[in-house]
């Protein structure tokens, strides 16, 4: 039996609907309605201190209005972290948390992640399955290509240009494909206004020279807080790079073919109108952004699929896709067993109890888990690409009943940042695990293991503080932690600039001195691990004697671990047991290798 084709088209569904509901039901509440452009939601409730009125939606497109014209972008982009940064459910527990300590913050966090959100005004609390289709989009289309000024380390603080699917869009080249299509608005069955048939579209292309440029990506990817404490350094790196120096862009490694390496760029149209391509012979850059992140979200709500609109994100979440619901072979066999009364009937959430809506959801769903799959060989591609393990080099001959003595050299081959690079001292998580086998296959050592939850045995692993398993005192990590300082005069590590022994109420505060007096933050400092661009590292072991008591061949493994989120800042931040069991599905080996030696009698 065939598959089939995806209903589409059901505009009652559609998350739009959600804003205008929403929508009228702050008219009813006497809050303001939609503003124009020109008055920048700038007007608030008479008398009250409300929030300035949303924009029109029209004046902020959509990545799926793209969709029709740059479908091979839109499809790199779907799966990009820059597309998940306003889905991420970690994101948001993180920011509600952050938010609870430090309510000043405001729209700190969220200018970046929900950038046309912030911009149409929408509130920084405003829950995600209520905010806008473009909102949901994260870093969408507009994000990038509708800002017009340069700026630099801004904090996020950057202005989109407001304006329908018709006005201009910016680019690194021009709009000379555009103006083509435009002038011949009939021939290509394009709509260049509202009362003209066909894919509409943008009437112009404008150069923008920063675009092509490292600094367009600082505002976003160099960011401080008020304690001088920095939560993105990807620049700051960069600028100290060797890359740098060589005139090498963030764009050039980061939007190339080859992740990681650069300049591997195709060459075709970067749109194709109504199966006619634009500019047939231009370079293209991959919209994919490939990095060291993934998804951890329901694969009906990321990636971005523009047939998923049908439905609404909280009934996305009431489909079990972890269940085989929908795959029509299990359908078939459900219903045979229900009719013969050898299995009891699912008790189905009502907007999933029809058999074909399940088959449309999974035709999505496996979509998407395919997308899924394309960034995940992406992400290892871009992190092997950026690191290389050599070793082992013992310290003196391996003989029985004494200690064995040996390191690996961990080289960063990367030329424009650390290994690793990221944000907030949490994440990401990189470190060794290295275990030696007896020549009876027994594991006799072992560092870098990973405790019941999936954290390393560090400090903050639940399973060693509470004595189950031992510490991991040769652990060899390279994650940045956060240092802060005790009310009894030491530092601990911690995975927030968050000093929570000073008094009761933990807010972070500015320093009452400027940090350039004392050269650090008080009381909070970053203790960085990272290895520089080009650099090395020896990691150094040390196997007791008592250990090795069996002639033979042995064998030592190594391989290089790397995961998005230490589970228990998740579970600090009141993360759910799915995103937990995610997360570790997505930890990654690298670099993973063994060697044999021998121990004689």
């Amino acid at each position: 039996m065939q598959k089939r084709k995806l209903k589409i088209n059901r505009p009652w569904r559609r998350p739009g609907a959600l804003l205008v509901a929403a929508m009228a039901i702050l008219a009813a509440l006497a809050w303001p309605a939609p503003a124009s452009a020109a008055d920048d939601a700038a007007a608030a409730a008479s008398g009250d201190e409300m929030h300035g009125a949303i924009l029109d939606e029209n004046l902020f497109p959509s990545a799926s209005q793209c969709q029709s014209c740059h479908e091979e972008i839109y499809r790199e982009w779907a799966s990009s972290n820059h597309a998940y940064s306003s889905i991420s459910p970690m994101f948001h527990k993180f920011e509600n948390a952050i938010n609870s300590l430090a309510p000043t913050i405001g729209a700190f966090c969220v200018r970046c992640h929900i950038s046309a959100g912030t911009a149409m005004g929408e509130p920084r609390e405003m829950p995600i399955w209520e905010r806008s289709q473009v909102s949901r989009e994260g870093v969408t289309c507009i994000t990038c290509h509708r800002v017009s000024e340069a700026y630099g380390r801004s904090n996020g603080e950057r202005r989109i240009v407001a304006g329908s699917i018709f006005e201009p869009m910016f680019g690194n080249i021009g709009g000379d494909g555009v103006a083509e299509v435009v002038a011949n608005a009939s021939s290509w069955k394009v709509a260049v206004n509202e009362n003209e048939r066909g894919n509409r579209m943008h009437t112009g292309g404008i150069k923008f020279d920063q675009l092509s440029q490292s600094e367009f990506c600082a505002s976003c990817h160099q960011v401080a807080v008020n304690l001088g404490i920095k939560l993105e350094v990807v620049w700051e790196q960069y600028r100290d790079s060797p890359a740098h120096k060589e005139g090498v862009s963030c764009q050039d490694c980061h939007m190339s073919y080859n992740p990681g390496v650069a300049g591997e760029f195709k060459r075709g149209p970067v749109a194709v109108v109504n199966g006619r391509p634009v500019n047939p012979d231009r370079v293209r850059h991959d919209h994919s952004f490939a990095g060291p992140g993934y998804p951890i979200a329901h694969p009906g709500i990321f990636p971005h699929n523009p047939e998923a609109e049908n439905w609404t994100m909280q009934e996305w979440l009431e489909f079990n896709w972890r269940q085989p619901w929908g795959d029509e072979d299990w359908e078939d066999e459900y219903e045979e067993a229900v009719d013969e009364g050898t299995r009891e009937e699912i008790e189905f959430p009502e907007i999933w109890e029809d058999r074909f809506d399940r088959e449309e959801a999974r035709a999505i769903v496996e979509y998407n888990l395919e997308l899924i799959e394309e960034k995940r060989d992406l992400r290892k591609r871009v992190m092997e690409n950026g690191s290389h393990i050599d070793g082992p080099f013992f310290d003196g001959e391996a003989r029985l009943g004494a200690d064995l003595d040996f390191h690996y050299v961990v080289t960063n081959t990367n030329n424009g940042h650390n290994l690793p690079s990221g944000s907030l001292g949490a994440q990401p998580e990189l470190w060794l695990n290295v275990a030696l086998i007896d020549p009876s296959g027994n594991n006799i050592w072992e560092s870098g293991y990973v405790d019941s939850n999936g954290d390393m045995a560090d400090q903050h692993s639940l399973d060693v503080l509470a004595g189950k398993i031992p510490f991991d005192d040769q652990l060899v990590n390279y994650q940045t932690k956060f240092l802060t300082t005790n009310v009894k005069g030491t530092d601990r590590e911690m995975y927030l600039p968050v000093n929570f022994d000073v008094d009761q109420l933990p807010f972070l505060r500015p320093a009452a001195q400027p940090t350039t007096v004392i050269n650090h933050p008080p009381f909070v400092r970053m203790e960085g691990r990272s290895i520089p661009p080009l650099a090395s590292r020896n990691a150094n072991y040390s196997v007791p004697g008592s250990l090795i008591s069996e002639p033979g061949t042995y064998r030592l493994a190594i391989r290089m671990r790397s995961r998005a989120e230490p589970i228990y800042f998740m579970r600090f931040v009141g993360a759910t047991a799915e995103m937990e069991r995610s997360m570790n599905e997505w930890m990654m080996e690298i670099d993973a290798f063994t060697v044999e030696f021998q121990i004689g009698g």
